[in-house]
């Protein structure tokens, strides 16, 4: 590829991300549309200024100036012919020049390799994984016998995206070649690419989630004790490191422990990354640690915060003019809606816009194909399930997508509970005891990560078979090890996917399974932990009013018992206004099988 058309490349997929035709940018960057046509199809190659001008309005940063090639300072007339293209008055100012994107190693080779690695990152900016991915592989083949080179190389590859649930074997052996290789190494350059490796390393064997998907003999709580390593490496090294090795490492180990760590050690991880991000004015690095520091401060109650997160991941996502920073931005707003009750306006995402760009994105191979559709079927089947429209998504295409991956433990304990809001009881009995039988009775579980909304879906099943006094005989005796996951996070709300549903308070489902178990008073203290963190959300505060008055109802206490009938009546009337059908049916019920008086 001539550099002309490295440029034309690059300058036509930022144009088209950004959703403007020729004409549109020739408007901009006041230079004519048959200009700009000659510069995409890459039979001209601009100059400094219209490089310029196109970086600042596609907010390239610095990557359309970095393409093109040294050369020198025009003559008056070759800088007279430069601007013939230009329309218009001769000029206008110009901002300031943008920071040149992230180079090579400086022991890199040149030439093609360099470029494949630009013409990767331009793709990976623009959610173009596969393609991505190609041009890396083909740099790392391309660096044949430079150890720092291929390092490199694999380093990029390490940072798209895989499948959920699912680990790269193929990358995890280029890894270890890499490491191999570098080895001993106490010249910087070495020392960086081997910690961002070795993070890479740890979080890649983390994405295993059961016997069938991990890595033999490198099970993903192995990779605790290296990840706590390398972030005890880089900070005996700082201030020495690169701004980018620092939040690489971050970034990777950070969710390398995000099933094994407390939330709150993740936030700290998470908050720090952010600031370092800020600070190297890297766009990959921002939009990782917008993402991160989201998730995170939703998982430990802070809700207020991460939606100040989410609105600055707003402006990221606008700035980057990227497809896949845009469906970000729309799965962490449903997530939003959903928690608000409004689920109207997240429908329309859910099963609208978001699908459209999951199936384009897929289609045209751009991500891991499951990467986005199970984003997009876990965001339906809550929407769904607050509503208590469940029968309409069992019989969909899409419930086939839920038993389809029930190698994902999540997804196991959500067929549970579909089958439970459906009538299915005592399938939905079936599917939870073989989860059980499976599992070591739920004791082979995390502490952490995807292990806790697990726990809570199936915390929620075991609660409507108990209500429905189906098979609860059999469940009592695994109802303890989900209660002790459960406990362990009294002060967190239950996220699941990364990010996909905020599910409630981890106190609200420790309050079921205590229900469950035949302890009303221990329910009722859970709960009351619960409303604190859910206070602002009407659809959790409408099922926590319900879990109440099922505890309340279940008491030794007249006067506590009194209340519940009150408490189902303000639920009926909030889930009647939300639409929540299933939640108003309960409380119907509930309120015709209570006694009438005090």
């Amino acid at each position: 590829m001539t550099p002309e058309e490295e440029f034309a490349e690059s300058l036509r997929m930022r144009r088209k991300a950004a959703g403007l035709s020729l004409g549109e940018l020739s408007r901009l960057v006041n230079y004519s549309k048959s200009y700009l046509s000659r510069v995409e199809n890459g039979t001209r190659m601009p100059g400094p200024a219209l490089a310029r001008e196109c970086d600042t309005v596609l907010h390239a940063e610095g990557e359309l100036l970095s393409l093109l090639p040294d050369r020198p300072v025009p003559s008056q007339r070759q800088g007279r012919q430069g601007r013939q293209g230009r329309q218009g008055r001769p000029g206008r100012p110009r901002g300031r020049r943008p920071l040149a994107a992230s180079a090579a190693p400086v022991d890199a080779p040149g030439g093609e390799f360099d470029q494949l690695i630009r013409r990767g990152d331009a793709r990976h900016l623009l959610g173009d994984m596969y393609e991505a991915g190609r041009l890396y592989l083909a740099a790392y083949r391309a660096a044949e016998g430079d150890d720092l080179a291929r390092a490199h190389a694999v380093v990029r590859c390490a940072r798209r995206w895989s499948d959920p649930g699912q680990v790269d074997r193929d990358l995890i052996a280029r890894i270890d070649e890499c490491l191999k290789t570098l080895a001993g190494r106490e010249d910087l350059p070495a020392v960086e690419l081997r910690l961002r490796l070795t993070a890479h390393r740890a979080k890649k064997l983390t994405m295993g989630v059961g016997d069938d998907t991990a890595v033999p003999g490198a099970e993903p709580g192995t990779s605790v004790d290296r990840a706590r390593g390398v972030l005890r490496e880089l900070r005996d090294r700082l201030p020495a490191l690169g701004a980018e090795t620092h939040c690489e490492v971050l970034t990777e180990c950070r969710w390398a422990l995000y099933d094994f760590a407390p939330a709150a050690e993740l936030l700290a991880l998470s908050a720090e990354l952010r600031d370092v991000a800020v600070r190297s004015r890297s766009m990959y690095f921002i939009g990782e640690a917008l993402v991160a520091l989201a998730i995170d401060q939703l998982r430990v109650g802070r809700v207020t915060a991460a939606d100040a997160t989410v609105r600055r991941h707003r402006e990221h996502a606008a700035h980057r003019h990227s497809t896949l920073a845009h469906w970000q931005q729309g799965t962490l707003d449903a997530l939003m809606n959903l928690w608000q009750g409004e689920f109207a306006t997240a429908e329309e995402w859910i099963l609208g816009e978001s699908r459209t760009i999951a199936e384009t994105m897929e289609r045209e191979q751009s991500v891991p194909a499951d990467t986005l559709s199970q984003t997009c079927l876990g965001q339906a089947y809550w929407l769904r399930h607050e509503q208590g429209r469940m029968a309409e998504l069992f019989d969909s295409p899409l419930m086939a997508g839920v038993r389809r991956r029930d190698y994902f433990p999540v997804w196991r304990a959500g067929l549970a509970l579909a089958l439970c809001e459906t009538g299915r009881h005592d399938q939905a009995a079936d599917q939870v005891l073989a989860f059980a039988a499976d599992t070591g009775g739920f004791t082979r579980f995390p502490p952490s990560g995807w292990a806790l909304p697990t726990a809570a879906v199936l915390a929620q099943a075991c609660a409507e078979l108990a209500v429905r006094d189906v098979r609860v005989e059999e469940l009592l005796p695994y109802v303890p090890p989900l209660r002790a996951l459960l406990d362990a996070h009294p002060g967190e709300l239950v996220l699941a996917g990364w990010p996909t549903v905020l599910l409630g308070p981890a106190a609200r489902f420790s309050g079921l399974l205590a229900l469950v178990a035949g302890e009303p008073e221990t329910a009722l203290g859970h709960l009351r932990r619960a409303v604190r963190l859910a206070q602002h959300s009407p659809a959790q505060m409408t099922r926590l009013r319900l879990d109440e008055a099922r505890a309340r109802r279940r008491s030794d206490s007249v006067a506590v018992r009194a209340e519940a009938r009150g408490l189902a009546r303000t639920a009926l009337g909030t889930a009647e206004e939300l639409g929540m059908a299933g939640v108003a049916r309960d409380c119907r019920e509930f309120l015709r099988s209570s006694p009438t008086g005090p």
